[in-house]
This record gives structure tokens, sequence and C-alpha cells, in this order.
């Protein structure tokens, strides 16, 4: 009980922040229009029986932030394997860094992106060595 089971990401044009979270994570969706009576797209960010959650991108009920606006919403954090390679398929896929990668020291690497609709993410590589001389 009271565990997050499904979220939404807001957008003006939801087939552009379709095809933004699909090149940066490679997740697939499924049309779920029909169902919600307006742009809907169901988010599968994994595999049955791993961890996490699957949520949508839906259209949004006015305008994107405006940039370097304050964050209205919650913001949702994607763990990955390799925080490097993903921030690279973000910038490709026409994201940007809010704020740049940094270490939670002994736990991890942890960075902020903007979406192509002006949504802040985090992405989070757990690593042990994180932060520790050298790095």
């Amino acid at each position: 009980m009271n565990r997050v089971t499904h979220f939404e990401i807001h957008a003006a044009d939801v087939a552009r922040a379709v095809e933004f979270y699909r090149a940066a994570f490679g997740w697939t969706f499924q049309d779920w229009s029909e169902f919600a009576g307006m742009p809907y797209m169901g988010i599968v960010t994994g595999e049955e029986g791993t961890p996490g959650i699957n949520g949508a991108v839906m259209q949004r009920q006015g305008d994107n932030p405006a940039p370097g606006g304050a964050v209205a919403g919650a913001v949702i954090t994607v763990e990955v394997e390799d925080f490097d390679d993903v921030a690279d398929r973000i910038g490709v896929a026409g994201g940007t860094v809010a704020m740049p990668k940094y270490a939670l020291p002994q736990m991890a690497w942890q960075g902020y992106f903007i979406d192509t609709e002006g949504n802040v993410f985090g992405v989070h590589q757990p690593d042990e060595t994180a932060g520790l001389v050298g790095d």
C-alpha cells in the first residue's frame, strides 16, 4: 500500500515526447488514447517482474513550462547502468542538462535533465565508488 504504481509525463507534443523517451531509454509505448479520451501513450519501462513502474505520456492541458521556471509536479528519476551513455543519448534525442552529473558519495552518480517538453527528470547510476578520490 501507498507505493507509487504509475507516473504520467505531460507533453504539449505527445509524439515528440514519445520519441524522446524511446531514444533516451529504449522504452516501449502502447496507444491508450481511446480509453483516456485524449492523446495518451502508455509507457512500458522494462520487462515484467523487474523492479520499477510503468507510466504514460499524456496531452498537457496548457503550455509547456517556461525554460528556467520552477518545477511543477513530481520529478521522476530513472535508474541506469551507464550514466554517461544515457546522458549522451538524452542529448542526441533533444534533451538538455538541468544539473550536471554529481556524486552521491559511495552510493551513486546523479544528474538532472530537461526533456523536449520542458519536464525535469533525474538519472541515477548506482556506484559504491562514486565520489571517492580520483573520480
